[in-house]
């Protein structure tokens, strides 16, 4: 940089040091300021990052970093973006009405107070949780009180250090997650506010507790969707015995929902991992709170081979995701011998199926859904039971939006069982569906190993995978997507492939960012397979789903083990 971009730079951020209200972010950037002027390049590079650029606004709201800057999750930014969606709720809403929900990250609870008094300050109501809330319950709200709006203080698993903002917004859009170009909208109205507004311009406002138009949102609301979760539990034979579970809340906020919805169903009480019952923005017994990563469920193995427990269920941090690891003599997850972990596939396999029986044993219609990296398998279950079948963009803000939907997953551990009262994915529902369903098979002396060897016969045999590659330089990614289109492999694993850029819009669908890679033919002893390369849209890294269908379980894994090989190579990780 030149001597006049570094003064300039200094003088932006002791601009936004001037405005910031929160005493640990000025400290670190009065610090990280201080560093620069005395010539630290590091530290340059730091402040560079910070307020190179800013954390964009977009379907997927805000997430990002905690600290100081534009380019970082904090008081400012949070009030500049609440003050943006304030505009937008006044600009196409009568008399606008928002709920706001906050989990157990580091400020959470302080972004969504600062949102209240915003919304308050532009005269829309506001419905804000008296605490720590699940996403499902945040999106139930909106649903069940019909209001304009939702937000959620979250960043879901992502890292410790991250936070991020996830919007909501009733009318038209159903309750569901904002999609363009609704987010651009609002982002061009975070944008002026950011150019014309300080921080206490923004917030100055009436405290919370007098405000006319603030109203806490409590046990009512909280035992309103216990009441419609309850439901999709099982009833079982009197003295029936229950498998003995084991339950994580990986640090985050669904124990205290999950505990009362389990009574509630008629459950017996759930084994727990204490050391991440409870919500603690440190996560401290993990290095990424994601029940995905490589040793989330340590703890939730060791638990289960203590007590001799059955099944794991675990939920994100948020509560919006659940993960389901079986007892298993031959497998070695993690290291924790004798627990493997079901992929989001099956899992949604088996919730599709138990929901999609019941609709067509009821004589019903509707239709199932996934996104485009989620296993084909739901098409075959929509049509043998007569539903509709939709597949979507990634992203339950997709998902939600099918027209009659009754059931939608995602392969990143995400499912949608009551579209009706929560159209977002829910992992305290889906928890409850399976804990049913493990319950009725094991009445008959069966597993859910058992079932999804059944479902193999019904809907035939998917073996799906997956290669996720984390970066700290964001151009990795784009090099790699930009070689994969200039030098598209001819075949994968001994199959011949074709190649789909996404980016040109597919099958009907939007543009997306992404390339897909399709068997050309079927051999006479292998089914199709299908790659689909695509960026994260919500952390640093590069993904690559990986989906193979063959005549028999062993053949669909043989299959996919080869092309997963391949990509591996083609991606640099073998």
């Amino acid at each position: 940089m030149s001597f006049a971009e570094v003064v300039e730079l200094v003088a932006a951020a002791k601009a936004w040091l001037a405005g910031d209200p929160d005493a640990e972010t000025r400290f670190e950037l009065d610090t990280l300021i201080a560093k620069v002027e005395a010539g630290s390049k590091a530290d340059l590079a730091n402040l560079r990052d910070r307020f190179g650029s800013r954390i964009g606004f977009g379907t997927a709201g805000l997430r990002g970093e905690l600290g100081a800057g534009p380019n970082r999750m904090n008081r400012v930014l949070v009030a500049q973006a609440a003050a943006g969606i304030a505009a937008y709720l006044n600009a196409n809403f009568d008399a606008p009405t928002v709920a706001i929900g906050f989990d157990g990250r580091i400020n959470s609870d302080i972004f969504a107070a600062d949102s209240a008094a915003i919304f308050a300050a532009a005269g829309i109501t506001v419905h804000i949780f008296e605490g720590y809330a699940p996403t499902p319950l945040l999106a139930f709200a909106v649903k069940h009180f019909g209001l304009s709006a939702g937000v959620m203080v979250t960043a879901s698993h992502n890292p410790p250090r991250d936070n991020g903002y996830k919007v909501y917004l009733g009318g038209s859009n159903g309750g569901s997650q904002i999609i363009a170009p609704v987010d651009s909208e609002i982002s061009a109205e975070i944008e002026r506010v950011a150019a014309t507004l300080t921080f206490d311009q923004i917030a100055k406002v009436a405290d919370l507790e007098s405000a006319p138009n603030v109203h806490i949102l409590g046990e009512e609301t909280r035992l309103a969707y216990r009441t419609a979760t309850a439901k999709w539990a099982q009833p079982l034979e009197p003295g029936a015995n229950q498998v003995k579970m084991v339950y994580t809340a990986m640090h985050g906020v669904g124990w205290a929902t999950v505990e009362p919805l389990w009574e509630l169903a008629g459950f017996e009480p759930l084994e727990t991992v204490a050391e991440q019952l409870h919500p603690d923005g440190r996560f401290p017994t993990v290095a990424f709170p994601n029940p995905e990563e490589p040793g989330a469920l340590d703890l939730a193995f060791a638990k289960a081979t203590q007590v001799g427990a059955d099944v794991i269920l675990a939920n994100d941090p948020d509560a919006d995701r659940l993960a389901v690891a079986v007892a298993d003599a031959s497998a070695n997850e993690g290291g924790a011998g004798g627990w493997r972990k079901l992929t989001g596939d099956e899992v949604g396999l088996i919730l599709a199926d138990e929901i999609a029986s019941r609709v067509a044993d009821a004589g019903g219609s509707g239709a199932l859904a996934c996104s485009i990296v989620s296993s084909s398998a739901l098409a075959k279950v929509a049509a043998t039971n007569g539903l509709d079948f939709v597949e979507t963009l990634t992203g339950f803000k997709w998902i939600s939006k099918v027209p009659n939907l009754i059931f939608g997953f995602e392969e990143a551990l995400g499912y949608c069982i009551d579209p009706q009262q929560v159209p977002d994915k829910d992992g305290i529902s889906a928890a409850v569906l399976m804990a049913g369903i493990v319950n009725r098979l094991a009445s008959e002396g069966k597993t859910l190993d058992d079932l999804l060897a059944e479902l193999g016969e019904k809907y035939g045999f998917f073996a799906t995978g997956q290669i996720s590659i984390r970066v700290t330089d964001l151009s990795i990614i784009a090099q790699t997507m930009a070689r994969l289109r200039s030098e598209p492999p001819i075949e994968l694993g001994g199959v011949a492939v074709s190649v789909t850029d996404l980016a040109k819009g597919a099958n009907g669908l939007p543009p997306t960012e992404g390339l897909r890679f399709d068997s050309i033919a079927s051999g006479s002893e292998s089914g199709a397979v299908r790659v689909i390369v695509r960026p994260s849209g919500t952390e640093p890294k590069l993904k690559c789903y990986l989906q193979a269908e063959g005549k028999t379980a062993a053949k669909a894994k043989a299959s996919l083990a080869g092309i997963t090989a391949a990509m591996k190579e083609l991606l640099g990780q073998s």
